[in-house]
């Protein structure tokens, strides 16, 4: 069994896992783990891998991760190629290395080491791992958590191993996400010649105004975990190139990242309320990535800034900043989250990296979490 978290990380990175394809990640872990009595349940559907291990009993702790890595793009813009992991200069360069290659096999070392070192801890350890995380969250952690609620499965505590360090290893932690909410809205107009604009009803000219008006919204002033929901326009489309064509219609998205101080309802409320008030011929559609969710006070949220103090002597920023995580499907069960992970400098980038020394500390900080909690 590989025992070194740069070489197990190598072996995941070399694996072209591209979301939502696992291609044998999974295997690799599901070894490892059955090798220290682990049981394994995979839920795999279509051409999502899931699993779901276990080991002991009691108060639960879970690990969560991906497998699957976004494109890397283009390979020769990289230095190296993005699937054959090399050690430089101390960073570890490849696809995934970061997000979360690095942290899974993070997770996995520790877990090693603490079972060796305490094999009759009292609680139960277990991972809960899918590869479709970085595209559309349809058949990934989602299915895995209805299976867990339809098992009456229990979960008390979760990390989950996204990137959420900045500057050094352990600064920053996550405590929960926003919400995200995208409308994808359409101003309906009339088409016409652009020289005879009064036989036409220009979309754009009627949408200008509309669309200040909506980012303008003051939806709420966010919380001490939240910061006010937010308003961004993602894409905006009209016409087909032509100069000399009023368009019919004039599309626009805009994504909402919100606080538990707001439904998706009023939040959709607000939003029509405009488009009606100013008469606005459209149609709408919305989507609901997920809901925000926060893990205020609680035994995880101190044992894990008590670990990251004692192994990096920083004191990290507990924060709920940042896009969405698989958290917030997780959430449903109704354990205590916390994000703990890697820098997140080069994450989705040409080049992506991470430090040797970020992989063996981030190691330190999950097996001492494991001891906090069950020793």
């Amino acid at each position: 069994m590989i025992c070194s978290v740069t070489a197990l990380s190598k072996k995941l990175i070399r694996i072209p896992s591209i979301s939502p394809k696992d291609l044998g990640c999974q295997d690799i872990m599901i070894n490892f783990l059955s090798e220290l009595g682990f049981q394994i349940k995979q839920i795999n559907i279509n051409d999502t891998k899931n699993f779901w291990a276990t080991r002991g009993s009691g108060k639960t702790l879970t690990f969560a991760g991906h497998t699957d890595v976004v494109s890397p793009g283009e390979c020769k813009d990289w230095n190296h190629h993005p699937f054959d992991p090399i050690v430089k200069n101390g960073y570890l360069f490849g696809r995934g290395a970061s997000d979360m290659k690095g942290a899974l096999a993070a997770m996995l070392i520790a877990s090693k080491r603490f079972i060796k070192k305490h094999s009759n801890y009292k609680g139960r350890l277990s991972f809960l791992i899918t590869s479709d995380e970085e595209s559309s969250a349809i058949h990934g952690t989602t299915k895995v958590v209805d299976y867990l609620i339809a098992k009456k499965e229990r979960i008390d505590y979760c990390i989950i191993g996204e990137p959420t360090s900045e500057n050094k290893i352990g600064d920053c932690i996550k405590n929960g996400r926003r919400g995200s909410l995208t409308a994808n809205l359409t101003i309906l107009g009339v088409q016409g010649h652009i020289a005879y604009p009064h036989l036409a009803d220009n979309p754009i000219h009627k949408g200008l105004p509309i669309i200040l008006k909506l980012l303008s919204i003051s939806l709420d002033q966010g919380n001490s975990f939240f910061s006010p929901t937010s308003i961004n326009i993602a894409n905006i489309h009209a016409g087909n190139g032509s100069n000399n064509i009023i368009p019919a219609s004039l599309f626009v998205q805009f994504n909402f990242r919100f606080s538990d101080e707001i439904s998706e309802n009023q939040i959709k409320l607000k939003f029509i309320q405009i488009l009606e008030k100013n008469n606005i011929n459209y149609s709408i559609k919305w989507h609901l990535s997920g809901l925000p969710f926060i893990t205020k006070e609680g035994l995880l949220k101190n044992t894990a800034i008590e670990s990251i103090l004692k192994i990096t002597k920083i004191k990290p920023i507990v924060s709920t900043d940042g896009g969405t995580s698989d958290g917030r499907f997780i959430a449903k069960l109704n354990p205590q989250i916390i994000e703990v992970g890697l820098i997140n400098k080069t994450i989705h980038k040409v080049n992506e990296c991470v430090k040797i020394s970020d992989l063996r500390i981030l190691t330190l900080i999950y097996e001492n979490i494991m001891k906090k909690l069950f020793i």
